[in-house]
């Protein structure tokens, strides 16, 4: 198959972006974002629609298989994972290929996600050790667990910027763990930063809920961190 693209290139210390129209025969019909990508770096030779040398083209990856969230990028517009997202799926016309807007740029399609990981370290979302659940905390735990870290969810809030209080639907999953898991005794600082970093700055547009490439049911977590977090100590106060 012929697939075509349109690729907002960026390199290191450039003022201004621009935009290369590539076109590489590829040989399977199944093939990925990820897959052509691949595929244009391993081409030394390729021109682009007006003979330009393509050259190598920046983009983040590690397992491929969805399981990382490292390639994502804005694909026609839309944050989705390259390796999931076969051209197949995305019509005859060239497929634009951009970085995600809310990180800086590094590199054409690469970003710079510090600000999303220094939001968990600041939060301490992690648990220092194991704990044992109970049935009725299995599902909300598991549902967390799955979040790839990928900033898709974050690159469409209308709510979070860089560096501003408020972590983003990236900053929940870990939180909505910890208000699960952790001994009733040690929630109380968790309860405190899922209401000052999460509940107070999410405007509930749930812009985030579609656009997970994991699938998770950002709304079911969302309604349960509230409620043991904000609501039922309000309803104590």
């Amino acid at each position: 198959m012929k697939a075509r693209f349109e690729i907002l290139r960026h390199r290191r210390g450039a003022a201004e972006s621009r935009w290369q129209r590539v076109e590489i025969e590829l040989p399977d019909e199944n093939a990925t974002v990820a897959t052509a990508l691949a595929a244009i770096n391993a081409r030394p030779d390729l021109k682009d629609a007006e003979g330009a040398p393509v050259g190598h083209v920046a983009w983040d990856c590690s397992c491929l298989q969805k399981k990382c969230g490292a390639c994502a990028m804005r694909i026609d517009g839309v944050p989705r994972l390259a390796c999931d997202t076969r051209l197949s799926e995305l019509g005859a016309g060239p497929v634009r290929l951009e970085p995600l807007k809310k990180f800086p740029v590094v590199e054409d399609l690469v970003v710079d996600r510090t600000a999303m990981f220094d939001n968990l370290r600041q939060l301490h979302s992690w648990l220092d050790r194991e704990v044992r659940l109970r049935e009725d905390q299995v599902d909300v735990a598991y549902e967390a667990s799955r979040c790839l870290q990928c900033g898709c969810c974050l690159e469409v809030c209308p709510n979070f910027m860089p560096g501003e209080r408020f972590a983003g639907t990236a900053a929940l999953p870990p939180l909505a763990r910890l208000i699960e898991e952790l001994a009733p005794s040690k929630k109380e600082e968790v309860y405190r930063l899922y209401t000052r970093r999460v509940y107070e700055g999410c405007g509930k547009s749930l812009a985030c809920r579609n656009i997970c490439p994991a699938g998770i049911d950002v709304e079911k977590l969302l309604v349960n961190s509230n409620a043991i977090a904000v609501w039922k100590r309000m309803g104590k106060r």
